[in-house]
């Protein structure tokens, strides 16, 4: 873990305790009614947490990398929802501070620093999700818009943003190439929402299809030039599989050992706490082995972004192991939660198996870790 400064760890703290006075007792009625928590939206606002990214202008602090991670990994160990609205909409505001024009943000950011504004990103296609470049949605120039068709699927947030970056195919060129991104607003004329997912978890997060059906959206959406969007998704989307999914996994590890530990603590059988016997010892330090290692990876991959770190092959071959190795010790760290919590850790009344459900997602989303793995061999085989 990287040294933090005051401010950072003052955000931390406040983060503690906003998590366990308002939002921890969310979490068991999210989890049922599976409703967006529009409260949350309105917590995090009020708190200032929906703008970090932004310049203290807007009402932000300019937020880095390190301090996204720290807000993110104690908001999903506390009510995974709330980590969900902030990475998708620190993910649009972080892509127009870094490739909106002055227009865009003034207008955008105005916007947002008034009223408690939501977003999302959209990228996967029904048959486009690992093989992103191959995405058929297109956008045509006709005069000062672009008519966009085609169709979006798994967009964490959708249906309930207020802002979308949507990756769409202008041509010309192959490939990646063709690839541009539009900034489209929720009522954009021609833009509806589709199938709403019914997920295994990540449950108060809405998972949705977005249909484009001749949506005109303004060329002043357009962001840098066409054919820039892949530019854009790799160079700055792409920084949220470290403090988006990767940083969320952690964030949901870490509270399943807590609960494992305290249940360990707790629990007698045979005469005395089932922590005192070495089967459930092991466990637990595995799980604390683990998560140790997948926090020095995020937060030194972090600081390497904030430092400024030019060689991006090497960035993004660190961002795909951070986000690979952190999701995996999730998945680990939770099911061995069951599994110490015995009978109970199968039953709903304790919170581990819904953590288990949680962290499957982070494997999947931003890239499966199949894919993960494919950027890391590429990175080693041509650098």
């Amino acid at each position: 873990m990287v040294p933090l400064s005051e401010e950072q760890e003052m955000i931390r703290e406040m983060i503690r305790k906003l998590g366990a006075e308002k939002l921890a007792p969310r979490v068991e009625e999210i989890e049922e009614t599976d409703e967006f928590p529009w409260d949350i939206v309105e917590i995090l606002g009020e708190n200032g947490l929906l703008r970090i990214v932004l310049p203290e202008e807007y009402g932000g602090i300019n937020a880095n990398t390190t301090t996204l991670c720290l807000v993110v990994e104690e908001l999903c160990g506390t009510c995974p929802p709330a980590g969900g609205i902030m990475v998708g909409t620190q993910v649009v505001l972080s892509i127009l501070v870094a490739r909106g024009n002055e227009e865009q943000k003034e207008r955008i950011f105005t916007e947002v620093s008034k009223s408690n504004k939501i977003g999302a990103i959209a990228i996967s296609e029904p048959n486009h999700g690992s093989f992103a470049a191959g995405m058929q949605t297109k956008a045509v120039l006709d005069g000062d818009t672009y008519i966009l068709n085609g169709t979006k699927c798994f967009i964490s947030g959708g249906g309930v943003s207020d802002y979308y970056v949507v990756f769409a195919r202008t041509g010309p060129g192959e490939m990646a190439k063709g690839i541009s991104a539009f900034l489209v607003e929720k009522d954009t004329p021609g833009f509806k929402i589709g199938k709403k997912e019914k997920k295994m978890g990540m449950r108060g997060s809405p998972m949705a299809e977005l249909i484009f059906e001749d949506a005109r959206v303004p060329k002043a959406n357009l962001l840098l030039n066409e054919g820039d969007g892949w530019k854009i998704l790799m160079e700055d989307g792409n920084m949220m599989r470290v403090w988006g999914t990767g940083v969320m996994a952690l964030g949901i590890a870490q509270k399943a050992l807590d609960h494992a530990l305290e249940y360990a603590k707790e629990r007698v059988q045979f005469g005395k706490p089932i922590a005192r016997f070495q089967a459930i010892q092991f466990k637990l330090a595995d799980m604390a082995i683990g998560i140790e290692a997948a926090r020095s990876l995020i937060y030194r991959i972090a600081a390497m972004i904030d430092s400024g770190e030019s060689n991006f092959k090497k960035i993004e071959a660190m961002v795909a192991m951070a986000k690979c190795f952190a999701s995996d010790v999730a998945m680990q760290v939770t099911t061995e939660a069951v599994q110490v919590l015995g009978g109970y850790g199968y039953m709903k009344d304790y919170p581990v198996e819904r953590l288990m459900r949680d962290a499957k997602g982070a494997q999947i989303a931003d890239g499966t870790n199949e894919i993960q793995r494919i950027i890391v061999s590429r990175y080693l085989l041509l650098s």
